[in-house]
């Protein structure tokens, strides 16, 4: 795989859990305390400057209320 394209398929995954972060009425603020984590980690991974792992993204998807399954669909 090609980075630029793996850099465009992150970009797309951050983008839209940041949508979904607004959707739920949360602030990187709001939702860094709702997941126990200092505010720069919610604006590190929204940014891109910080990778989630599977079990991360699984916690975000839980907190924000979105099913993990429909968002990886919305995601292709």
């Amino acid at each position: 795989m090609k980075k630029a394209l793996y850099e465009q398929s992150y970009a797309a995954f951050t983008d839209l859990l940041k949508e979904e972060r607004k959707k739920a009425g949360l602030t990187q603020a709001q939702l860094a305390k709702k997941l126990r984590r200092p505010q720069s980690y919610v604006s590190k991974y929204e940014r891109g400057d910080r990778r989630l792992d599977v079990i991360e993204f699984l916690e975000i998807a839980r907190v924000i209320g979105v099913d993990p399954t429909v968002f990886l669909k919305n995601l292709i």
